[in-house]
């Protein structure tokens, strides 16, 4: 399920300098974990996009073990905060709009978007972009918190007050919501599971048909 339009850009500006001590807070073992599973799929041949890359935590991560990586954000300040850090010979940082990537049609082996499509205002938009740029047969791989299944009071509440301070989610999916959302655009879903995170975090891996 997708929410009303919006643009939070201004929230994800304020936020990069948070950003890395927020996850390495709330979710630095669940992020260490996508680290080593993503490393045991992608290979040296690949050239990879990352989507809504945010510092950069990721690409960095994953740099030494492929040919390539496109990094963008499209939050200037958190392309800038990426930019500082140690940044590997083969990773290019850029801005861009998940809906409206520069890129050319099948021009990656594999696409990364992390965290990112529940708070995107039209994440059936980005999705069609990943498969334009995507090689047929090539891998998607799009963990996702999943919270549309919490009913706690706390969360509720949590969610309200970051509502006011401009922080947007538009999509509230279950775990097996997600699963399907992928899945209905054009994507085969090979494997799926829960880790342990601030939020309920599903790890996916998907090709495209």
């Amino acid at each position: 399920m997708s929410g009303s339009k919006g643009n939070n850009k201004g929230f994800w500006n304020r936020y990069a300098k948070l950003y890395d001590f927020e996850i390495n807070h709330t979710s630095k073992a669940a992020y260490t974990e996508m680290y080593r599973l993503m490393s045991l799929r992608l290979t040296k041949e690949m050239d990879v996009l990352e989507i809504a890359t945010g510092t950069g935590l990721i690409s960095i991560n994953i740099a030494p073990f492929v040919h390539s990586v496109a990094a963008t954000d499209f939050s200037p300040k958190m392309i800038d905060t990426a930019k500082k850090k140690m940044v590997p010979a083969n990773l290019q940082f850029s801005v861009q709009d998940a809906t409206e990537l520069t890129f050319e049609k099948n021009a990656f082996d594999a696409v990364i978007i992390s965290n990112a499509l529940h708070i995107m205002p039209d994440p059936d938009k980005v999705m069609a972009n990943i498969s334009r740029v995507l090689k047929t047969n090539g891998l998607l791989i799009a963990p996702n918190f999943t919270h549309g299944h919490i009913t706690d009071s706390t969360w509720n509440l949590n969610a309200k007050i970051l509502k006011l301070i401009g922080f947007e989610t538009y999509a509230k999916w279950t775990p097996e919501e997600y699963v399907a959302f992928i899945g209905k655009h054009g994507f085969e879903v090979e494997r799926w599971h829960v880790l342990k995170a601030a939020f309920p975090l599903v790890y996916l891996e998907a090709h495209k048909r």
